[in-house]
């Protein structure tokens, strides 16, 4: 039966061991290397590269930070949204631009040219997962019946 070390100890024992690693001739290695995994209880591949000295380097996937939309952007959408019969994000990406400009025509939209700007050129940026999280956080219901 074996007992698994803590972290904190596994570190302390990595930290004196790599420095004996590093400055012993080969041979030496592999008794230092056979002390460390029956200790750590690793795969002696995975104990070379961490007596080497070779950290695996940890790569978190990058956050991508939420877009946040101004209230005049925001209700803008909400009424092109309802315009087109609350379809879905992915038809309503779509339609936007004629949208936005047929209802502009017709007197149905009054937007400021700086919020009109900022849909048209957002649109194309938009996901469809993105128009859908917009209504939802209207407390709009999204689909059914």
């Amino acid at each position: 039966m074996r007992s698994e070390i803590s972290k904190q100890t596994k570190h302390e024992l990595l930290e004196v061991l790599r420095q004996r690693y590093q400055q012993t001739p080969k041979l030496e290695k592999t008794t230092i290397l056979d002390e460390f995994v029956a200790i750590a209880s690793c795969h002696r591949k995975h104990a070379i590269r961490l007596l080497a000295g070779v950290d695996p380097v940890v790569h978190e996937p990058p956050t991508l930070p939420r877009r946040i939309y101004s209230e005049a952007v925001r209700e803008a959408l909400i009424v092109l949204w309802e315009a087109a019969d609350r379809i879905c994000g992915k038809r309503l990406k779509a339609i936007l631009p004629g949208l936005i400009s047929a209802l502009e025509r017709n007197g149905h939209l009054a937007v400021d040219p700086i919020v009109r700007q900022h849909l048209l050129r957002r649109c194309a940026k938009i996901t469809s997962a993105g128009f859908g999280r917009m209504a939802d956080s209207t407390g709009l219901q999204v689909g059914g019946f």
